[in-house]
């Protein structure tokens, strides 16, 4: 009996030992694989982190990522201040992700103007439509119109003034690959020297026209429209705090005050049938088709002023959209206008972006090293599900305001347009929830899919008085239709269970409802 102890105690012991023995020596070989990775991320990678353009994506996370500590190596094609008619509204939304990431001085000292709201118009009805008070929105109820490049320059001075960011301008050619998982970027700079750079992580927000997109994510680009624009100088609107919207045929025009005393024109025109700036077609086309259907008086005398004296600045851009797909590649992620785009039309692209920033900047800062690519891509992939509040219901919004604003003769969508500027005109809650929704002050996707179901009831109830027939039931159908067609289609794109899940818009305003002072 003795003796079975022994032999039970003897097997024990040995046991014991072995585990001790081999638990010591993988603690060893994990920390001996640490500090090896650590000298080689010293003596390899002068950064944490290569960012690949400074646009408001680039320059906001290079500014953050830097806050917190990181090494941050910006490259920028062109540090010249950028001359573009796009982004030039910041939502109050947008506006709130700026102070949260601490960049909201940034919208200082440029001139920009003050935005309270919407004011619509169509065949000689007009409204304006104001950003409600919202209790649970943390931040003044008010937007800012600006010159897209004078931000863009104020957010990459405050971003190079950080001791940890360095902006170089340089034009980056390829993505450096190893077994699947991103190591930095070739680039060339000013000079004209190609060099490589090293990071544990790199992102790309290269913007709309990106060319390292595809060795990331293959999204495809859809170029839905195109914009004219041009600018009137030493004007001031008798409106300059609105976005004043005109439902003009065939596409949408918009006026609004961009500095004290220059105002945007911009007119939407259809991607088949551009009018020929060089022989005077443009020209003849905001003058006899766009310029009568602004209302008279200001707003028209302002549009035509643009026309006769900014003959040579008239400029033309694509409106673009571009579903977000994730990217399953260690190493590297994607954002800005290279990653997500949607019609300009509800100007909310830069918000979307720099929700991005902020989303993303918060998941990242508990990771002591971005070294460990499994744990960084973990964290995107649940990334892409708690920025859906956002940018699902900007980017349906966008696409279904898009399509109702078209002018056609098909009575099915004139009567989605005509409810769309009733609606929205209404007065009551669905013009405060609607200009909420489109602040950027009420994320929430289920939110928008109720108002445009009710858009859609509110169109069907229009064809059919003063009283059904036949006809009025047909097209009545069909607004149905076109209606399940819009929304459904971006359903899919957007994911339904992402979007209409309450628990995603809880985690998306616990992911920004963070105070100043703790960012």
């Amino acid at each position: 009996m003795a003796t079975t102890y022994t032999w039970l105690w003897t097997l024990l012991a040995f046991i014991l030992t072995w585990m001790v023995f081999h638990l010591i020596k993988r603690k060893k070989v994990g920390t001996e694989e640490t500090e090896v990775d650590a000298e080689e991320t010293r003596d390899g990678e002068a950064h944490d982190v290569i960012i690949v353009g400074a646009g408001v994506a680039g320059a906001a996370l290079a500014y953050a990522l830097a806050k917190d500590g990181r090494r941050v190596h910006v490259i920028e094609r062109d540090l010249k201040e950028p001359q573009r008619f796009m982004g030039e509204l910041m939502q109050p939304g947008g506006r709130l992700m700026l102070a949260q990431l601490g960049l909201e001085d940034c919208l200082e000292e440029i001139d920009a103007q003050e935005i309270k709201s919407l004011a619509i118009y169509k065949d000689g009805k007009n409204d304006t439509l104001y950003f409600p008070d919202n209790k649970n929105f943390p931040y003044e109820s008010a937007g800012r119109l600006l010159r897209n490049g004078r931000l863009v320059q104020r957010l990459r001075k405050k971003a190079a003034s950080h001791a940890n960011v360095q902006l170089e301008e340089g034009t980056v050619k390829f993505l450096i690959e190893e077994k699947g998982v991103v190591k930095g970027v070739i680039y060339k700079n000013s000079a004209g020297e190609e060099i490589t750079a090293f990071a544990p992580l790199t992102v790309v927000c290269d913007g709309c026209y990106s060319n390292l997109r595809l060795s990331a994510v293959h999204n495809k680009v859809e170029v839905l429209s195109y914009f004219v624009g041009y600018v009137t100088k030493n004007t001031r609107l008798e409106d300059p705090h609105s976005m004043h919207l005109i439902f003009s045929k065939p596409l949408p025009c918009v006026v609004y005050q961009i500095t004290s005393n220059e105002v945007r024109c911009a007119a939407e025109v259809p991607a088949d049938s551009i009018p020929s700036i060089a022989n005077g077609e443009m020209v003849n086309f905001l003058k006899k088709t766009v310029a009568p259907q602004i209302p008279d008086g200001n707003l028209r005398e302002t549009f035509l002023k643009g026309v006769e004296e900014g003959l040579l600045e008239i400029k033309t851009t694509a409106t673009k959209s571009m579903s977000a797909k994730q990217c399953d590649k260690k190493g590297v992620i994607v954002l800005g206008d290279a990653f997500n785009m949607r019609h300009p039309i509800i100007a909310s692209g830069m918000m979307v972006a720099l929700s991005d920033v902020l989303i993303l900047r918060n998941l990242l800062r508990p990771v002591p090293s971005f070294s460990n690519t499994k744990k960084v891509l973990e964290l995107v992939k649940s990334f892409y599900i708690i920025r859906k509040p956002m940018s699902a219901t900007v980017n349906t919004l966008a696409h279904v305001f898009s399509e109702v604003l078209v002018a056609t003769t098909d009575e099915a969508r004139e009567g989605m347009r005509e409810s769309c500027f009733i609606y929205l005109s209404s007065g009551d809650f669905r013009t405060s929830e609607m200009m909420a929704i489109l602040g950027g002050m009420n994320p929430r996707p289920l939110s928008l899919v109720f108002h445009l179901v009710c858009i859609t009831l509110t169109a069907m109830g229009h064809l059919l008085s003063p009283f059904p027939s036949p006809r009025r039931f047909w097209h009545s159908l069909r607004v149905f239709a076109l209606a399940l067609k819009m929304l459904g289609a971006h359903l899919g794109d957007e994911g339904l269970k992402e979007m209409l899940i309450p628990t995603n818009a809880a985690s998306y305003r616990k992911s920004y409802m963070t105070t100043a002072s703790d960012c």
